[in-house]
């Protein structure tokens, strides 16, 4: 056993020593600054979710690492925020002495899920089932180098989306573009837009969870170094036409809900919104746009580069783990079968929509 002496608190009971000790222990990580590793992404979540837990670690009578959770029955556990947390894990000192059975024991789970690990977490990556890519926008060096990358690398997507974005402009009456908005209609608008689309692609609303919906107001109001919500607005004139909310840091924006107004999707409002972020947070300091797992062509038209993330869970003897198994896999496997095979996956998908269309009569 390890000399780690570890102790479970709701994220609320943490003190401000502790939370600074996170913050410079995730800073010394050397592991980019994404927002939902931050302490303050799992305090927000324990406001809306019951079984929020935080294990903290002290190794020689110094704080040594904080592992966010959140319990649920019988020994089951799973990332914080699980199912819309893009970047999940334990901020640990390095060196530390510890198994994560030992970790996982300390906090009274059998069973660990994570769908976004990333790739520096060593005492959980052995046990991922599945990497997928998380795909970067590199502007670190200024949005004038990034375009002039993406006209050398991608000429014929820059010409069109820049060439439609002038078009939007002069049939809507011109564009304005905000950065950080801070109007709570605009937030709505695109909490609207977002539930129509899940709706209409056969997928789950997530606004229609209230736990999710008010984490994000909440987080539409935080304003940390490590962690702050930025509303991203593209407006015709005073009408919103496309919108995304996500989280970030001094150095990293993790994009997390863009949608647009589909009357006017023959612009490509999207992809027009996602060059202006760029350019907006470039101007803000940032040096990466963190556009998340999952194949989309948008993504890999703006792509600079991947980042692996992990999919799988930890698991030691109990209940839970046997109820992970026996709930999670077979569905786990059955996706990523067809994910692995493009015709099934280009089947699935019409088939998800087909749905969604028959739902919204």
């Amino acid at each position: 056993m390890s000399a780690v002496r570890i102790r479970v608190v709701r994220p609320g009971e943490l003190n401000a020593g502790e939370i600074e000790s996170w913050r410079e222990l995730r800073a010394k990580s050397g592991a980019p600054a994404n927002p939902f590793m931050e302490p303050e992404f799992t305090l927000a979540v324990g406001r809306e979710r019951s079984g929020a837990r935080v294990a903290v670690l002290r190794e020689d009578g110094e704080a040594a690492g904080f592992f966010p959770y959140e319990k649920r029955s019988l020994g089951r556990g799973r990332a914080i925020g699980f199912g819309v947390s893009d970047s999940q894990g334990a901020v640990l000192r390095p060196g530390i002495t510890l198994t994560a059975d030992e970790l996982m024991k300390a906090c009274g789970i059998s069973c660990w899920e994570f769908d976004n690990l990333e790739a520096q977490q060593g005492l959980f990556v052995p046990d991922a089932a599945e990497t997928y890519s998380s795909y970067v926008i590199d502007i670190g060096h200024g949005y004038e180098t990034y375009e002039s990358a993406l006209r050398t690398r991608s000429p014929k997507f820059l010409k069109t989306t820049l060439a439609k974005e002038r078009r939007m402009g002069r049939r809507l009456g011109g564009l304005r573009f905000v950065f950080d908005e801070r109007d709570p209609a605009a937030l709505r608008q695109l909490m609207e837009w977002k539930s129509a689309q899940y709706r209409r692609t056969g997928r789950g609303d997530r606004f229609a969870k209230e736990w999710i919906s008010n984490l994000v107001q909440y987080l539409a109001h935080l304003r940390t170094p490590g962690c702050s919500g930025i509303l991203s607005v593209l407006y015709a004139e005073d009408r919103p036409v496309a919108a995304h909310f996500g989280l970030r840091s001094r150095t990293v924006l993790a994009c997390w809900f863009p949608s647009y107004e589909p009357e006017f999707a023959k612009y490509s409002p999207g992809l027009v919104l996602h060059l202006r972020m760029a350019e907006g947070a470039a101007a803000a300091g940032i040096g990466m746009l963190d556009m998340g797992r999952g194949a989309a062509e948008y993504k890999d038209s703006l792509k600079t580069g991947e980042l692996p993330v992990h999919e799988g869970a930890s698991l030691r003897p109990g209940a839970g783990a046997a109820l992970h198994w026996v709930g999670r896999e077979p569905a786990r496997r059955a996706h990523s079968f067809v994910r692995n095979r493009p015709k099934l996956a280009a089947f699935a998908q019409g088939s998800l929509e087909k749905a969604g269309r028959l739902r919204g009569k």
